[in-house]
């Protein structure tokens, strides 16, 4: 399964983000959308699961976003929260967080945990330019991780 995973978009999604998630399985939204239609677009070319970043509103995304969102799929535990440091990596196999701006995919040697932040497709901090992850699984397994830069 492809997990196209975003955060940081602050209300702008653009043209090259979008279709770079064409063909995505899921939409990982590590917070600040900061838009419910972005939000519904999103959603339009996968489904979207995210958590709230210091930007965002729960009321306008519904009650299942919170701070910290866990699902199960393709046989791995998923976890994402806006801030790095409140990511509980022994419950989870996968760890998505965003707030920094600045792209990095890490392995966790201690908890098995891969750990990604993408950086930011709008506001990009650290001299990558906008960026994006991707995350590739087969039942179970993580077969790859990436940080992809965005034209612009």
């Amino acid at each position: 399964m492809r997990f196209d995973i975003i955060a940081d978009t602050h209300g702008y999604l653009a043209p090259e983000l979008l279709e770079a998630l064409k063909g995505a399985d899921y939409i990982v939204h590590a917070g600040d959308m900061c838009s419910e239609s972005d939000l519904r677009r999103l959603d339009r070319i996968a489904p979207v699961q995210m958590c709230l970043g210091n930007n965002d509103w729960g009321h306008e995304y519904g009650g299942t976003v919170k701070r910290v969102t866990k699902f199960y799929s393709d046989g791995l535990r998923w976890q994402i929260c806006h801030y790095r440091e409140r990511l509980d990596l022994e419950i989870c196999d996968i760890a998505i967080c965003g707030h920094t701006h600045r792209p990095f995919v890490e392995f966790d040697q201690r908890t098995g945990t891969w750990i990604m932040n993408p950086g930011s497709p709008t506001f990009p901090r650290g001299g990558k330019g906008p960026t994006m992850g991707r995350i590739i699984t087969y039942r179970g397994h993580v077969l790859s991780t990436e940080i992809i830069k965005l034209q612009r």
